[in-house]
């Protein structure tokens, strides 16, 4: 029996589309043990999988401590692991995998130039560009995967697990005579977040010309966000604003019982995507669309870019390109006007509600 560990030090969406390697690996090896690492506030992607036997909590701050970062080292170094995979190969997760004395050790080569210092007995090379549907992102980490040995059958649909209960809770109270759209109106960061007079005016498109209950979706702690985006809809009757999910948990739950999500690309939309529910995203002008946009048919899962629509705009689509427009997405977000958005997104909707 093999021990396997996975470390996913990011965000919600990197999280559930790493536990593609559990899923695979536990398919092929049942009798396997794998453990699961990451942040505290993405383990709602991660409950109730039957391929993860274990998940290890850590916390972003605390980990840049460099005694909690050691005590950690020392810990995954007790366990004995025969393979890790580090998906993301951030700084502490290539240190706890360099002095983890496991077998295996496979992740992302470095992009500088520096070297990789030993970090991994398998550094890998990060693939230029996806060939798959299922997006970059994903490939990348089966690529991980079939590093470890030879895969023959690979399931790249990441997957949530619902308990019957869950299910079956009631969070949409009377709000059940209509299909509900869950409308993500703020990315999970600010550079993610479209201008707020936009998302109203698509709100208002949407309220005027389909009957349908819009769910604002929101993080608890832009609650005052979104009641701006709120206070600038003219057509408020059919806004759902005080349904929110205050954990990642909740919000897959509540999103199991809706109909579509239209969101600013992120977690959410891997969620939805999950739970088999259509999906509408708009791309950040830095985010690489190559890397997340995942099982696009341009029906049931689409999505719109600035770079497809006014491919004058970039230059380039390097890394350190995007790492420039991510300082400032707001020269670019200004052009990106709903205008440019709006028919897309009826076609989308005329397909699915």
């Amino acid at each position: 029996m093999k021990k396997i560990l996975i470390i996913q030090n990011k965000r919600i969406g990197d999280v559930l589309i790493s536990s593609i390697i559990a899923n695979n690996y536990k398919a092929k090896h049942p009798d396997s043990e794998i453990h699961f690492m990451a942040y505290d506030f993405t383990h709602g992607v991660l409950m109730n999988n039957p391929n993860i036997d274990k998940i290890i909590s850590i916390n972003d701050k605390e980990l840049k401590k460099l005694p909690v970062l050691l005590k950690l080292i020392r810990t995954v170094k007790n366990e004995k692991y025969d393979i890790i995979f580090d998906p993301y190969s951030k700084t502490q997760s290539k240190l706890i995998c360099k002095f983890s004395k496991a077998k295996q050790t496979i992740g992302h080569k470095s992009r500088k130039k520096l070297g990789n210092w030993g970090y991994y007995t398998h550094p890998i090379a990060i693939s230029k560009v996806k060939t798959k549907i299922c997006g970059k992102a994903i490939e990348d980490r089966i690529h991980l995967l079939q590093q470890a040995e030879e895969f023959k059958t690979i399931d790249y649909e990441p997957k949530l697990f619902l308990s019957e209960a869950e299910k079956n809770e009631n969070y949409l109270g009377n709000f059940k005579d209509k299909k509900i759209i869950v409308f993500g109106i703020l990315g999970s960061t600010p550079q993610k977040s479209m201008p707020y007079n936009y998302i109203a005016e698509m709100v208002d498109f949407i309220a005027n010309n389909y009957d349908a209950y819009i769910l604002f979706n929101y993080a608890p702690h832009q609650k005052a966000e979104a009641e701006k985006i709120y206070h600038l809809c003219q057509n408020k009757a059919t806004i759902i604003l005080d349904i929110y999910a205050p954990s990642i948990r909740d919000f897959i739950k509540l999103m199991n019982q809706c109909d579509v999500l239209v969101a600013n690309e992120g977690g959410s939309v891997h969620i939805a995507k999950a739970l088999n529910k259509p999906t509408f995203t708009i791309f950040s002008p830095y985010v690489n669309k190559e890397h997340w946009a995942s099982f696009e048919d341009g029906k049931f899962h689409t999505s719109v870019h600035l770079l497809e629509i006014k491919p004058d705009l970039f230059e380039s689509f390097t890394f350190e390109e995007r790492k420039r427009i991510e300082q400032n997405p707001e020269e670019l977000y200004n052009q990106f006007t709903p205008e440019l958005i709006l028919p897309e997104l009826d076609t989308f909707l005329k397909n699915n509600l």
